[in-house]
């Protein structure tokens, strides 16, 4: 069965009896900030193209107040779901470990300086780039989303800590691209990480019950309406981790930008797949399988966005099938059990499309299914995956919010 994401209420109560436990007091300022599924588009938005995710209900939740003196004090904890870890920030722990309370991380608000632990640079990256004077606060993280499940926990960390600034210093963006992309060079300066846009700006802009059709070159956004009450979208955490500040990510974009210069382009956004055939004889191998990607990755999405306008779940479905076997074969950023999720999926009677998620390596795969046909699917993964799996039944949410 589907794993019941927890509520904000729920999530709320185990971050208040956390800041109690750790500080004595009780919190004044409560945010969330969600985390988010790509249905299609991936590795295009740092090629300037066009993405199509979603928000979704399992978000990060932040907690705390304003304090006396010079530091900022910070836990936080992850819910208990089968096989995704429990986050601590135990001082210089670089990895995730398994903690019920985390030792709070002291550290100045002033000119924060990435260190360890690694996961709260995203935290120092986002102070660092608020767009106002930060005053010392204790807080608290509580957060449902899988880390490194492909469903950008970190974005969530990201948009989470700026919304909670935002309410700390009761100075409050307006523009909430401007914000989006602080906490995108919040995850380049800090995190290492050279990420594209589409993250922060589904947490920060999506709307419920729409996808987030983004051009990541204009940086113009269009909600799309999921309005088919007969379809569910399906999350399957194959509960294999992804890494990606490793080199694999950096080599795939630095690949991608080599395949525009060859053909004298800003970005393969410029390119089309005719075009791009004309370089096939003189390209290297590789850099032509990465820039064919992310070509016919841009032009599915368009196709993609129009057919979920017009409510065509089969062409949708048609075309995140097509968008997993280019990733796996063209662009290889899939793994065994991410292909094997996807072929075991695309076996059950109601299932339009599936395709693997996110940045790759591991992760989770999404897939567009007939309501009716998920407790097939689901009781099917179970019995003929390899591995272990967590399923997410998810429904478009909206962006960052203050909780009351």
């Amino acid at each position: 069965m589907a794993l019941k994401i927890p509520t904000i209420d729920e999530l709320k109560k185990q971050a208040h009896e956390l800041h109690f436990k750790t500080f004595g007091k009780q919190p004044e300022i409560c945010v969330t900030a969600p985390g988010r599924v790509n249905l299609i588009g991936e590795h295009t938005d740092y090629n300037d193209g066009y993405v199509l995710p979603i928000a979704i209900p399992l978000v990060t939740l932040i907690v705390g107040n304003k304090v006396t003196g010079e530091e900022c004090n910070l836990p936080s904890v992850h819910p208990k779901y089968p096989k995704c870890t429990l986050v601590t920030n135990a001082e210089h722990a670089d990895e995730p470990k398994i903690a019920e309370i985390a030792v709070p991380t002291s550290f100045s608000p002033i000119a924060p300086i990435p260190s360890t632990p690694k996961w709260m640079n995203y935290v120092r990256g986002v102070l660092a780039n608020f767009h106002h004077t930060i005053c010392p606060f204790q807080a608290s993280i509580v957060t449902s989303v899988p880390i490194g499940g492909g469903l950008s926990s970190s974005a969530s960390l990201e948009v989470a800590t700026y919304t909670f600034l935002e309410e700390l210093t009761e100075n409050r963006t307006q523009n909430l691209k401007n914000k989006a992309l602080a906490c995108q060079k919040a995850e380049h300066d800090f995190a290492h990480m050279p990420c594209g846009i589409m993250d922060q700006f589904a947490s920060c802009l999506c709307k419920p019950g729409n996808a987030l059709l983004l051009d990541c070159e204009s940086s113009m956004t269009k909600h799309v309406p999921i309005t088919d009450a007969d379809v569910t979208i399906l999350i399957t955490n194959s509960n294999v981790r992804h890494e990606l500040t490793g080199t694999e990510y950096p080599t795939r974009r630095r690949q991608c930008e080599d395949a525009a210069k060859l053909m004298g382009k800003k970005s393969l956004r410029k390119v089309s797949s005719k075009e791009l055939q004309g370089f096939k004889e003189t390209m290297d191998p590789v850099i032509f399988k990465r820039a064919r990607h992310v070509v016919s990755e841009i032009e599915r999405t368009i196709q993609a966005a129009q057919a979920l306008e017009n409510n065509d779940m089969t062409l949708f479905g048609k075309l995140m099938l097509e968008s997993h076997i280019s990733l796996r074969d063209d662009f290889e950023v899939s793994c065994k059990e991410l292909d094997e999720l996807v072929r075991e999926t695309m076996k059950i009677n109601g299932v339009f499309g599936t395709r693997m998620t996110g940045g790759g390596f591991g992760g989770c795969t999404v897939t567009m299914v007939k309501s009716s046909a998920v407790p097939t699917l689901i009781k099917h993964l179970q019995d003929n995956y390899s591995g272990t799996s967590a399923f997410f039944i998810c429904e478009a949410v909206g962006g960052a919010q203050v909780q009351k």
